[in-house]
């Protein structure tokens, strides 16, 4: 379960497992602060989002999303796709789409689809503004959705090659 949070934040499973080490680390460290006000996994998945944020905080993580901004222009085509997409993509895949997004961009995404930020709460944590934040979720989305389509696409052909 942790696994999962800290891959979706890392650039790939060797960081994802090595931010799960310094998740439990802090995890052992401060067990005396568990308030019991909670469930204990919800508060250990805190520990594990604010390491991966910590992790990112410390790897220029706003140069990366100034580079980015830059670089891609921002398109207002909406892009949907149906479930069979969403329903035949393994998690496998879904992560390493993700783990490719830009840094910023993944983790606001991130912070918002999966742990339940809002864009408040976002801007707070990532000294950013509310629209910055939700610019990246609109951006993650696209890119996700283009993504998705291509795997699609690819599997496609290859079934077709395949017969």
């Amino acid at each position: 379960m942790f696994l999962k949070v800290c891959a979706r934040y890392a650039k790939s499973m060797q960081d994802a497992e090595q931010l799960l080490n310094d998740g439990f680390l802090k995890v052992f460290n401060q067990v005396e602060f568990f308030r019991n006000t909670g469930s204990f996994a919800g508060w250990m998945q805190r520990i594990m989002i604010n390491t991966c944020l910590d992790y990112l905080r410390g790897t220029s993580l706003k140069e990366e999303m100034a580079m980015h901004m830059n670089a891609i222009p921002i398109e207002d085509t909406r892009l949907s796709i149906g479930n069979d997409a969403l329903e035949s993509i393994e998690f496998r895949e879904l992560v390493s789409l993700i783990q490719s997004l830009p840094a910023m961009t993944r983790t606001v995404f991130n912070l918002f689809v999966f742990d339940g930020y809002n864009h408040k709460e976002i801007s707070s944590q990532l000294s950013i503004s509310e629209g910055t934040s939700h610019w990246h979720v609109h951006q993650a989305r696209n890119m996700l959705q283009k993504k998705i389509m291509k795997t699609e696409q690819q599997k496609v052909t290859y079934e077709a090659k395949r017969i």
